[in-house]
């Protein structure tokens, strides 16, 4: 970069300004590095504050008497996480040279910083890998022992979701459409750009074994296997989570990008994406709230109601589905995906009610389905243009409905097939061992009385603190008359 800007200004200052031109070219490499670490960094902490709109859509979502419970564990996940990833996921993900499956340096950070990677972007991955094991959580909520949340987490964050991301977003994954070495997957590599197969889909797909290997909830369906609704006892915490990842999305997606200003152009001016980053935001934006839109009217053509719950879960299926192609995809397309993503979640919500699967946030069908549309619909809409601005090298594969032929397609499918296949082989077998241990699901008898009781030494709320006279327990009548008269 500082070669090209010294070419760039050499003619406009002159041979005998040698020194004045190093001197442009370090104080420019120095704003570009600085500006492009605070949008990293920025990118992160809206990553970050995911996890608080993970935590009010869990809370909301469950019953009263499972509010702490919930909440411990999405406290946990970043806390377990931030360890397990700083110790061993950063490396399996990011460590290269490697075999292309699997990263093999950094562990603790050991030799960061380095070219290419510094402690902003493992901050800001590990906001990504904290997400995927948020989204699991809300699939085996409410009848799950907590030493179990936390030996999934930690080997989720910590192995599992790591190695999906090397294929996928390393430079020298097997997968990536970024690979530098070897050849390209299909001549194409995966394109997915945020995450609708390495976060979601890890954590959806996970979420499905562990709720299927503990079964549904008691009381979910009734004898004769019909659907019986446990609603969550805050609608108004869903709808504060929903915005709250929705605010979120703006980092995940635009933030993916890494950096805003990219080289030096001619007589030193600067070259950025900053076009691509706000054309991302606006994807997003688009397919979550077409997703909303159609949930909304959808559902209503089948319950009769106008249900802000069905609102928010398909406005966040928009969103994991656009997550894939947020940045090689016009602004219409995007509202083909959240339109058809709609419908996969009421699709798989019908579906995993006939089978008898219980999932309290439809985490699986949500994360897990739409994500896996995301992926396959960026094969089908992802624009020349875009891909070549993106990732380089004109003649690359692109969408098969705009022209691009089917290798790109092809290599998502095949994706979504190997990280089904990954995460099962990983993540069941683990929620198989903790069964057979006795360490996955609670006793029938903690599961009625709630886990906040039974477990977490009371409830959330302060109201169970008072008699059914409305007086605080263990307060006297001569307390109540001394404070009235002042008297202490």
């Amino acid at each position: 970069m500082a070669t090209t800007c010294a070419a760039s200004l050499a003619p406009l200052l002159g041979p005998a300004a040698a020194n004045a031109t190093d001197y442009l070219c370090n104080r420019f490499a120095d704003t570009t590095s600085a500006v492009d670490s605070t949008y990293l960094l920025f990118s992160a902490y809206l990553v970050f504050a995911m996890q608080l709109g993970f935590a009010m859509l869990c809370a909301g979502s469950v019953r009263a008497k499972n509010t702490m419970n919930i909440m411990l564990t999405n406290v946990l996940d970043a806390a377990a996480g931030a360890l397990f990833y700083y110790l061993f996921g950063f490396a399996f993900a990011y460590g290269t040279p490697s075999n292309g499956f699997i990263g093999k340096q950094f562990f603790g950070l050991k030799r960061l910083p380095q070219v290419g990677f510094d402690y902003d972007f493992f901050l800001f991955q590990w906001a990504f890998a904290i997400a995927a094991a948020g989204i699991t959580s809300g699939s085996i909520a409410e009848r799950t022992q907590f030493v179990a949340y936390l030996i999934y987490s930690a080997f989720l964050t910590g192995f599992v979701y790591p190695v999906v991301s090397h294929w996928v977003w390393s430079a020298d994954g097997w997968a990536s459409a970024s690979r530098t070495s070897g050849k390209l997957l299909f001549g194409s590599g995966i394109i997915d750009f945020a995450g609708s197969s390495v976060v979601h889909m890890v954590g959806g797909i996970a979420g499905l074994w562990g709720a299927l290997i503990e079964g549904p909830r008691i009381g979910r369906f009734d004898h004769a296997g019909r659907s019986v609704a446990l609603r969550g006892h805050s609608a108004s915490l869903v709808v504060l989570g929903t915005f709250l990842l929705w605010f979120g999305w703006f980092g995940f997606n635009p933030g993916s990008f890494l950096t805003i200003l990219r080289s030096y152009g001619p007589a030193g001016s600067i070259h950025g994406q900053w076009s691509a980053v706000g054309r991302t935001a606006v994807t997003t934006t688009l397919a979550g709230s077409t997703a909303a839109l159609t949930t909304l009217f959808g559902k209503r053509l089948q319950t009769g109601h106008w249900n802000v719950l069905d609102v928010c879960n398909g406005l966040l299926g928009g969103f994991a589905a656009i997550t894939a192609g947020c940045s090689v995809v016009d602004p219409w397309a995007a509202i083909i995906c959240g339109f058809v993503s709609a419908w996969v979640l009421i699709g798989l919500n019908a579906l995993a009610a006939r089978l008898r699967f219980d999932d309290p946030l439809e985490a699986a069908q949500l994360h897990g389905g739409c994500g896996a549309w995301g992926v396959i619909f960026t094969g089908l809409f992802a624009r020349r243009e875009y891909v070549e601005q993106i990732y380089g090298a004109p003649g690359r594969p692109y969408g098969l409905f705009m022209g691009g032929g089917g290798r790109l397609l092809a290599a998502n499918v095949v994706m979504v097939l190997v990280i089904a296949a990954w995460v099962s082989v990983t993540m069941a077998p683990l929620f198989l061992a903790l069964n057979k241990m006795g360490l996955l699901r609670v006793s029938a008898e903690d599961e009625m009385a709630g886990m906040d009781q039974t477990r977490h030494g009371g409830f959330a709320y302060a109201y169970h603190d008072e008699d059914p006279s409305g007086r605080p327990k263990g307060v006297q009548s001569s307390q109540i008359a001394n404070a009235s008269s002042g008297e202490f």
